[in-house]
């Protein structure tokens, strides 16, 4: 038995397939515009200590980064403490490998146990774990004597959980060259986070800069110095992206 739909019936089911199909069009269209110009992926690992994997990757330890027990876990690199501990894992590229025109960064990560008393608000400028990007090779003071800890412009993002989403921070050192951002706020724990960190902009109008250098180096960290009860956090990729 083959049933005849009304002809308004078939008009309006013709503007719903036509719907369909444009919103296909245009999110393929999007997705064929957004260039990956390079990733870092911690994801894909067997659980277990990370530390031969970062330094066989070119990853340089800081500070006490030894003491934050990177490891692999549920497909992330995991980095935790029960103390207070300031750690950074660097990664500094080689000029000819200098990651050029970078417009945004996606940054898939989360916290599983915020430090507490961290609050870049009222001055504890503590993160449960924090991404920086370098650019270029130009060295700006760190506001220490000598020229002691100079280095280039850097921007940074940090998932926070008192301080307000979005907002801009200045560290007590590299006040010319350097700026912190909460890209997430709020309880978020267990939550697997995905940042659209766009840099170019960012870079240009904080700095007052014509053009944004190429990036030279990328560091991930932790600081739970002058908090109590330690951190936990995650990163499973880096996407740097073109658009």
């Amino acid at each position: 038995m083959r049933i005849e739909l009304p002809s308004k019936w078939k008009q309006y089911m013709s503007r719903i397939i036509i719907c369909i199909l444009l919103f296909f069009l245009q999110n393929t269209a999007l997705l064929a515009d957004e260039k990956i110009i390079h990733t870092i992926d911690f994801s894909g690992q067997e659980n277990g200590s990370a530390i031969s994997w970062l330094k066989k990757k070119g990853f340089v330890f800081e500070l006490d980064a030894n003491e934050l027990n990177p490891r692999f876990e549920n497909d992330a690199l995991v980095i935790s403490t029960e103390n207070q501990v300031a750690g950074l894992f660097g990664l500094k590229f080689e000029p000819n490998n200098f990651i050029h025109g970078v417009k945004r960064v996606r940054i898939i990560w989360g916290v599983n146990k915020y430090p507490n008393g961290a609050n870049w608000e009222n001055g504890v400028n503590s993160v449960p774990i924090a991404v920086m990007f370098s650019f270029g090779t130009k060295k700006v003071s760190s506001g220490l004597p000598l020229g002691i800890k100079a280095a280039p412009y850097f921007l940074s993002a940090f998932i926070g959980e008192k301080e307000g989403l979005e907002k801009m921070y200045t560290g007590k050192l590299w006040k010319q060259g350097g700026r912190y951002f909460s890209v997430a706020a709020g309880d978020q724990l267990g939550n697997t986070i995905t940042t659209e960190f766009e840099i170019d902009h960012k870079f240009k109008n904080v700095f007052n800069q014509k053009d944004t250098p190429p990036i030279s180096a990328f560091a991930f960290q932790k600081n739970t110095n002058n908090t109590v009860g330690g951190s936990e956090a995650f990163i499973k990729k880096i996407q740097f992206l073109s658009e």
